[in-house]
C-alpha cells in the first residue's frame, strides 16, 4: 500500500518499577508486562525507512493522579506547566514536532490506542498525510449500506468480507502470544467508510482480535 515509504511509528511502552518516586509511576497497564503493573508509561515516535529505523522523539505519560498533585510533581522535577495529557495526544504532539520539522515521512502507523482518537486522525487528514491505524473492534463508523449512511461497527463490515479475501501478515511476538494483522483486506467495504460519526475519517485496519492465533 505504501511499500518504500518513510515512515513514522508511534506506540508506547511501559517501565516496571518498585517505588512510588519516579515521575508518572502508577498502577497501570504495562505493555511490557502483558498486565496492570507499577510502571511508568513512555509514548515514542520512531522513523523507519529503507536504510534503517530510529526512535526520533518521546514523551512521559502523566496519569491524571499526577498533574492534580502539584507537590508531587514539583518533587519529581515536573514542571508546573505540564498538564495532563493522553496519550493520543501525547503522539499527535511528536507527529506535529516531526512534520513542522520536515522529516520527510510518507505515512504515519500506530495501533488501536492511536487510531481510535478521531482528533488524531483528522490532524492527519488535513494535513495530507497518509496513515494505517488499528481501530477496535467495537468501533463505530458511518458506512453507506443500501445507498444509504447507516451507523454500524467495523467488526460487522469485515464479517461481510469473506475469509478467503482476508491476508494475514505477522506484527511480531507480543506480550502474551503471537500477533497477526490484516491489512489489505477490506478494499470494497473501507471504500465506503465515510466517517467515525465524530466527522473524523476512519481509515480502516482492524484491529483482528478474534482472528489472533
Amino acid at each position: 500500500m505504501f511499500a518504500g515509504l518513510p515512515r513514522l511509528v508511534v506506540d508506547e511502552t511501559g517501565f516496571l518499577k518498585k517505588g512510588t518516586k519516579s515521575a508518572g509511576v502508577a498502577r497501570q497497564y504495562s505493555g511490557t508486562a502483558g498486565r496492570i503493573e507499577n510502571s511508568q508509561i513512555g509514548v515514542f515516535l520512531a522513523y523507519a525507512a529503507a536504510a534503517g529505523r530510529t526512535f526520533i522523539d518521546r514523551e512521559l505519560y502523566l496519569p491524571k493522579a499526577w498533574t492534580e498533585d502539584r507537590q508531587r510533581c514539583a518533587e519529581a522535577g515536573i514542571g508546573a506547566d505540564v498538564e495532563f495529557a493522553t496519550k493520543p495526544a501525547l503522539a499527535l504532539t511528536m507527529i506535529t514536532r516531526a512534520l513542522d520539522a520536515g522529516v520527510p515521512a510518507g505515512w504515519v502507523a500506530g495501533d488501536e490506542v492511536y487510531g481510535q482518537h478521531s482528533g488524531l486522525r483528522l490532524t492527519l487528514e488535513e494535513r495530507g498525510m497518509a496513515y494505517v491505524l488499528a481501530v477496535p473492534v467495537n468501533q463505530h463508523v458511518i458506512a453507506t449500506i443500501d445507498a444509504r449512511p447507516a451507523d454500524c461497527r467495523v467488526d460487522a463490515l469485515s464479517a461481510a468480507v469473506p475469509e478467503s479475501d482476508w491476508r494475514r501478515q505477522s506484527a511480531g511476538t507480543g506480550a502474551n502470544q503471537h500477533r497477526s494483522v490484516v491489512p489489505e483486506v477490506l478494499d470494497d467495504v473501507v471504500t465506503q467508510v465515510i466517517t467515525d460519526g465524530v466527522g473524523a475519517p476512519v481509515g480502516v485496519v482492524e484491529q483482528p482480535l478474534h482472528r489472533i492465533r
